[in-house]
């Protein structure tokens, strides 16, 4: 049996995150603020827990954001490579989408803005509800829905403009109507679905393909266009996009919608 392809090249992903790492600091808006406010759910729910697992480190952001909460004991990082892991935490170095812990491991497990690059979503979610212990707590954030609507949009026309069509530069994004149901399927009790829509503002498009790449956040597709993007089609992009969305002081905005999932696993078990 041939697997089905991989949606994300998970090779390419683990590079520019790499790339990212030493500069990440100087990107990390967006991570921050998402840590915060899962931070900050996590204070509405009266219980501790013991041990907890992040999918997803980036250097432990959201271990800075827990901090001084007394709700979780021990956060366990777990990202692609070492270099992603938060230094002197515990932390395991491997896929985000293939987590290699046994049933009944965690209470809490944690993800800030990694889940949309996992290829197989309803699948990890049904390992992430077996790793839980009963009565564990599954809390996560993701983009999706309009996220980089106005990016992609100035790409298509510029491209399809120059070249007479356009290749997949910005990877699909989750839409919030489904994942309640992904939560079910997967086995969670009192699954909750809501999203965030925070706006960036920039200079102009070409800063913010700059803080894309500095975030790590630049294509992973598997089926990318292989052929460098061209002068003429950047200059185009950023023509388009300052035309369509610039405001009256020439500031381009980027619009981010975060999703969160909550979702329990059953205090019995099972």
């Amino acid at each position: 049996m041939i697997p089905p392809a991989s949606l994300f090249d998970r090779r390419q992903l683990k590079r520019q995150r790499l790339r990212a790492v030493s500069g990440f600091a100087g990107h990390d808006f967006l991570f921050r603020e998402a840590a915060l406010r899962l931070a900050d759910r996590l204070l509405d729910i009266k219980r501790d827990f013991p041990l907890a697992l992040e999918l997803g480190s980036r250097g432990g952001l959201m271990g800075v954001a827990l901090q001084g909460q007394g709700r979780v004991g021990q956060l366990v990082g777990l990202d692609l490579d070492p270099a992603l892991l938060e230094p002197g935490r515990t932390g395991v170095a491997a896929d985000p989408g293939l987590p290699p812990f046994a049933p009944c491991s965690f209470d809490l497990v944690l993800s800030c803005l990694s889940l949309h690059w996992v290829d197989d979503l309803p699948g990890l979610l049904v390992q992430v509800r077996r790793m839980l212990k009963p009565g564990g707590l599954f809390l996560a954030s993701m983009l999706g829905g309009s996220t980089l609507f106005e990016l992609r949009e100035a790409l298509l026309l510029a491209e399809s403009e120059i070249a007479g069509g356009a290749a997949p530069r910005v990877i699909p994004m989750a839409d919030i109507k489904d994942l309640g149901g992904l939560l079910r399927r997967a086995g969670f009790e009192q699954p909750v679905t809501d999203a965030e829509t925070l706006t960036g503002e920039y200079s102009n498009p070409l800063s913010l393909l700059a803080d894309l790449r500095g975030m790590g956040e630049a294509n992973a597709l598997t089926h990318r266009s292989k052929t460098p993007v061209t002068r003429g089609l950047l200059l185009r992009m950023a023509e388009i996009y300052q035309q369509r969305f610039a405001s009256a002081q020439g500031r381009i905005p980027a619009r981010f919608d975060i999703l969160t999932l909550t979702g329990w696993t059953s205090p019995e078990g099972g």
